[in-house]
């Protein structure tokens, strides 16, 4: 009975074939390898089709799901390999380390992502200072990752490390690993096997070697295991990414360039470099940039030069890299693409999954929606079969707490029947997922019982109105009625019309994407009625004694409601609106309010304009503060200076008032103007110059038509100043 010990770097890809060749020598009866335990039934999965790495056994505990811990798989993977080999020669295969389900309960308190524990030494550090090399993963990956022949060179691995094992004395949890790997072994040689093959991290060879003359005994092993804590766990296959398989992501057993990697495995000959060049060249031309064939030679040969002159037996990353961005540039570009990479596995529908996972799974597939690692932009036609079920499966997701994406704003049509999503699937999803499968095993069900939930513990007017327009835009019609019966009572007894105010936009949304997805929204718009009529009875009693900022944000509210009202086509646009809008406009109260109201009721067409002309007058009569005066003029110009444009008269009436000012009020409003207009378009500012110092302007309220040149041209400087056009 022959134990073979193959120490190798987790996601190295000479390791993995050095892996390989070294199974085809031995032939053995039984391949133990370096993952917990609790995935071994999993393990079986390993090339089947349809699971396709990168990807990860997700072992979780299922009352808590967010304890939880990873262990990811690449192509390069020495331990996939392994895995693959000992399935497809039907040979059995095991995983032999310590269950998560000791380490979860002992790190319950702890980030339940991660599996923690005391890091050892940096043996290819110190091996690598032992052969002269001051970088240990240079070092490394000449000696064993980048070998192209795939030559085993496990005898000398185990010498090295256990010459940087020396005087190590090894933490409790690293104890309890390497004796639970040693009782496997022990285990498979009592039950006959007569070859063994263990893969396993180079550094746990020494400790693993069962017929060392200091190996740990049986009871000692014995001991150190008995009485560890456990939780009951659950394995499921997710997919996973290069991205997230890097050093870089937090993992601690990445690698800081998987894709690369990657290629090394696929190309282990001396041909490797020049298709890497290739496919650099071909992703810089998509991208817009130039590469030619004598770039890919130029390259290839620099690359090659630059490892002889630094002593490499072979091409390494960093050669590669210089090269590139010597003959080519773009370098960021390839190193995010090439080197890391976007790369996102798969899993069948059959492998392991939890109900809501596989139902996620199903809904992806029946929208034609599948998950990639890149951000991607999707356009969804809501007046399609697929287009909706596309949308309800995302809204859904965000919902649940998911989020897929995000939607964003649309380049082309900004129509109610589109909706333009921006995509990236994150492994952590699936995380999510597990952690929301409490909630129901499908995902209609489950999005529903979360928004229930949220609504039940929500008491806001704003939350609530947010539910249900998540509940709308997903379909999820068992979750709407409740959440709108809530609604209607904390509207009843909300006496803060400002909330309702608030509250009033995004349900007029809702109804109308409501409308576009066919879906029934009775019972909303009631509520929706009812708002409004609180609304236009308490808004006018809520504009007395409003400061500055009470003001600025009361206009706001009442776009909002214009708004609302033109989106909902509602009767109280035409009726009920601008009642209260002419008792805004003319009654007491803050100027910035009042002109706000004056303005709507010009673009509406309620007043005409010589009302407007009146009201703008009055305003800025010389009984109004300056102050007034001006807050009324921002309100009433809110941001578009086409009105004075369009209006000769209005025109002349605000610069009548801006003339008629003393220079102790000008002083006063000056920087309130200068904010006002300064919001205009830059040309609606020039013409504004042109009108007030080209030909004149014609009067009708009484100023003479004359203009005194000469005292027009020293309030120049003023009048650019006030423009924001400066000073010429």
């Amino acid at each position: 009975m022959s134990v073979h010990l193959l120490g190798i770097r987790h996601h190295g890809p000479g390791s993995a074939r050095s892996v390989l060749r070294a199974l085809d020598d031995i032939r053995p009866d039984v391949v133990l390898v370096e993952a917990p335990a609790d995935v071994d039934a999993a393990l079986r999965w390993v090339g089947e089709p349809g699971l396709v790495p990168p990807v990860a056994l997700l072992t979780y505990v299922p009352a808590e799901p967010g304890r939880a811990a990873f262990a990811p798989f690449a192509t390069f993977s020495p331990e996939w390999q392994a895995i693959g080999w000992a399935n497809t020669h039907g040979v059995e295969v095991h995983a032999i380390d310590l269950p998560l389900a000791v380490t979860l309960a002992a790190t319950g308190d702890d980030d339940p992502s991660l599996v923690t524990e005391a890091a050892p030494p940096d043996p290819l550090r110190e091996l690598a200072a032992a052969a002269g090399d001051p970088d240990p993963e240079r070092w490394w990956e000449d000696v064993i990752e980048h070998r192209g022949d795939g030559a085993p060179a496990f005898d000398a691995v185990a010498d090295a490390m256990g010459a940087a094992r020396d005087g190590f004395v090894p933490t409790r949890r690293e104890l309890q690993r390497e004796a639970h790997m040693r009782r496997a072994i022990r285990a498979a040689r009592r039950a006959g096997h007569e070859q063994i093959v263990v893969v396993c991290g180079a550094w746990h060879v020494p400790a693993l070697d069962i017929d060392a003359p200091d190996a740990p005994t049986i009871s000692i092993d014995t001991a150190t295991l008995r009485g560890l804590p456990k939780v009951k766990t659950a394995v499921a296959w997710v997919p996973w990414t290069h991205r997230r398989l890097a050093a870089g992501s937090g993992y601690a057993a990445g690698v800081d360039s998987p894709g690369w990697y990657r290629h090394v495995f696929d190309h282990p000959g001396t041909d490797g470099v020049a298709r890497f060049f290739v496919d650099a060249a071909r992703l810089v031309r998509d991208r817009g940039g130039s590469a030619s064939p004598d770039h890919l030679i130029a390259g290839t040969r620099l690359a090659e030069s630059l490892a002889a002159m630094r002593g490499r037996p072979r091409v390494g990353l960093s050669e590669v890299l210089d090269a590139a961005d010597a003959v080519m540039g773009g370098l960021d570009l390839v190193r995010r693409e090439l080197v890391v990479g976007d790369e996102l596995g798969s899993v069948p529908e059959a492998a392991p999954q939890v109900p809501l996972a596989r139902d996620v799974a199903k809904a992806q597939k029946s929208a034609r929606l599948a998950p990639r690692a890149e951000t991607a932009v999707v356009e969804v036609d809501l007046r399609t079969p697929t287009g909706l079920r596309k949308s309800h499966l995302l809204h859904r997701l965000v919902a649940l707490g998911v989020p897929w994406g995000a939607v964003v704003e649309s380049r082309g049509s900004s129509g109610t029947f589109r909706e333009t999503w921006e995509l990236r699937w994150d492994p952590e999803l699936s995380v999510r997922l597990i952690e929301r499968a409490g909630y129901g095993t499908t995902l209609e069900t489950a999005a529903t019982a979360r928004l229930l939930e949220r609504a039940g513990a929500s008491s806001g007017i704003v939350e609530l109105v947010g539910i249900i327009t998540s509940a709308l835009f997903a379909d999820l019609p068992e979750a709407i009625e409740p959440t709108v019966h809530r609604l209607a009572a904390r509207a009843a007894n909300d006496p803060d019309v400002g909330r309702l105010l608030d509250a009033l936009p995004p349900l007029a949304q809702a109804l109308r994407y409501g409308d576009v997805r066919s879906t029934d929204a009775g019972a909303l718009r009631e509520v929706v009625d009812g708002l409004i009529v609180r609304i236009l009875a308490g808004v006018v009693a809520s504009a007395h004694a409003l400061d500055d900022d009470g003001a600025a944000v009361l206009v706001e509210r009442l776009a909002g409601l214009q708004g609302a009202l033109a989106v909902l086509d509602h009767p109280a646009r035409r009726h009920g609106l601008p009642i209260v809008l002419v008792e805004l406009a003319t009654g007491a109260g803050h100027g910035l309010v009042q002109g706000r109201a004056t303005r709507l009721l010009h673009d509406a067409g309620v007043w005409s304009v010589a009302a407007v002309q009146r009201r703008l007058s009055q305003a800025l009569s010389a009984g109004t503060p300056p102050v007034s005066g001006a807050a009324f003029v921002e309100g009433f110009l809110a941001g578009s200076g086409s009105v004075l444009l369009h209006d000769a008269d209005l025109l002349a009436v605000l610069d009548g008032w801006v003339a008629s000012l003393r220079p102790e009020a000008f002083d006063a409003v000056i920087a309130l103007l200068r904010r006002t207009f300064g919001a205009f378009e830059a040309a609606e500012r020039r013409q504004l110059m042109r009108l007030l110092i080209g030909t004149g302007i014609e009067r009708s309220d009484g100023f003479g038509p004359d203009v005194d040149e000469q005292r027009a041209a020293a309030a120049l400087t003023t009048v650019r100043h006030l423009l924001g056009l400066g000073v010429s």
